[in-house]
């Protein structure tokens, strides 16, 4: 495992076809500084370490981004951890030139990753328990694959909202998808084994579609 400034690397395979970038929740708005005891980064950081592993062996590399401020601010201009994921995206595209990205975000970060999709070097975006609020903006994701997982007893955000979102983001997006996480809530803190195996096999779904190729082959 490296540590390069706020992105956290797994080990990388033997042979890497492409790359998982992945993206904490936040809050709305907020200037504090997100460090290491934030719940959010540690959420999404006991994720990366169960699957990491799970992505290498199929010849993806990991990446965890900690955010630079705990809101979204947009008030402030371009949104914080947009910014943020878009310094990571060149960081990732220094070390790897065109090898796929996908983005794999929970709440803010799902967000965020849909906002930072026009990146050339993204395929495509996986979304935990999403926040898509109405009237978000679809156009970047045109030609890109996008996947919202939502539970029904979602109190933060919602799960007919990721539905909305994905339905007007069909007419530019090359695949949409809806993953129905039945009665549970937002933190997926439970059912991880369930949330853990959607990140997985929705991710390396994406990167196999755009490689042509499987992890077996």
């Amino acid at each position: 495992m490296e540590h390069e400034h706020r992105l956290t690397f797994s080990d990388e395979p033997a042979h890497v076809r492409g790359l998982v970038l992945m993206l904490h929740g936040g809050a709305e708005h907020s200037l504090r500084a997100v460090d290491e005891r934030n719940k959010q980064l540690w959420r999404a950081r006991w994720m990366f370490e169960q699957v990491s592993g799970r992505f290498a062996r199929s010849g993806v590399r990991t990446a965890l981004l900690r955010f630079s401020l705990v809101g979204w601010n947009a008030r402030h201009g371009e949104p914080a951890p947009v910014s943020d994921t878009r310094w990571a995206l060149d960081r990732l595209r220094e070390q790897y030139a065109d090898l796929p990205v996908v983005l794999l975000g929970h709440s803010m970060g799902a967000r965020t990753a849909a906002r930072s999709a026009d990146d050339p070097a993204v395929a495509g975006v996986v979304g935990l328990a999403p926040w898509f609020p109405a009237g978000d903006p679809v156009e970047q994701l045109a030609g890109k694959h996008l996947v919202g997982a939502h539970g029904r007893s979602d109190r933060i955000t919602s799960a007919r909202a990721t539905r909305r979102y994905l339905e007007r983001a069909a007419s530019v997006a090359a695949s949409t998808r809806f993953v129905d996480r039945g009665r549970i809530g937002h933190y997926m803190l439970r059912d991880i084994r369930g949330w853990n195996r959607v990140a997985v096999e929705e991710s390396l779904a994406i990167v196999d579609r755009v490689t042509g190729l499987t992890a077996g082959s």
